[in-house]
């Protein structure tokens, strides 16, 4: 695939922190309806490599391009195209989950917010709770509350850093259809996981990060 065509192309991309280099060289390409995971061991720096991806750390070196242009999160095409979870959410206490989610579809100019997120909740599971507050919830209802801010707006490109954290077997599963449902409309996912059966059900393509020395 070349460069060109891809909806995220990663050149020779390095990160240090401080002296210590965490990422060198790395390169990959990914489609719209695909999946590339990151897998591979803890303080491998996967999280960094999505953070250089969305723009939350600086590369020491390489290209990142969304659709063939360099990604800049201060873009309005980038902040509409790439949805992103990659830390816990601060949820708002005193809004409730459906009131977090109606924030955000109108933030991005949906013209049915209320539908939208009828749709959203009764998909991840939360209707029931939709007028419950986050601290009422448990931490798997707030991961999938989580998940659920980034499939009330526009997206393109979705990069979640271990999205099955805390969610239980069902909640995985639920998961990894709702991830390959986004594929089959067109939408590009990166994703870091320590979970090889969301991985074997989700990922195209695997990219394997091991410690630098």
């Amino acid at each position: 695939m070349s460069k060109a065509t891809a909806r995220l192309a990663v050149t020779e991309l390095q990160h240090k922190y401080g002296d210590r280099p965490v990422i060198e060289g790395l390169t990959f390409t990914l489609a719209a309806g695909q999946a590339i995971a990151l897998v591979g061991p803890n303080g491998a720096g996967k999280t960094t490599v999505l953070k250089c991806i969305v723009g939350a750390a600086e590369p020491a070196a390489g290209v990142i391009l969304l659709d063939g242009l360099p990604i800049d999160e201060r873009s309005e095409t980038v902040r509409r195209d790439v949805a992103t979870l990659l830390d816990d959410l601060d949820f708002f206490p005193d809004l409730t989950a459906a009131e977090h989610l109606d924030l955000l579809a109108r933030a991005h100019g949906n013209p049915t917010p209320e539908d939208l997120v009828d749709t959203v909740l009764d998909d991840i599971g939360l209707l029931s709770a939709a007028d419950q507050l986050p601290g009422s919830l448990s931490s798997g209802q707030r991961r999938r509350l989580a998940l659920a801010t980034t499939l009330v707006r526009p997206r393109k490109l979705l990069v979640l850093d271990e999205p099955e954290a805390r969610l239980d077997t069902a909640g995985v599963t639920w998961l990894a259809d709702r991830l390959a449902a986004e594929k089959a409309t067109g939408t590009a996912i990166l994703f870091a996981s320590h979970d090889p059966a969301l991985v074997e059900a989700v990922a195209d393509t695997t990219v394997t990060l091991t410690p630098l020395p």
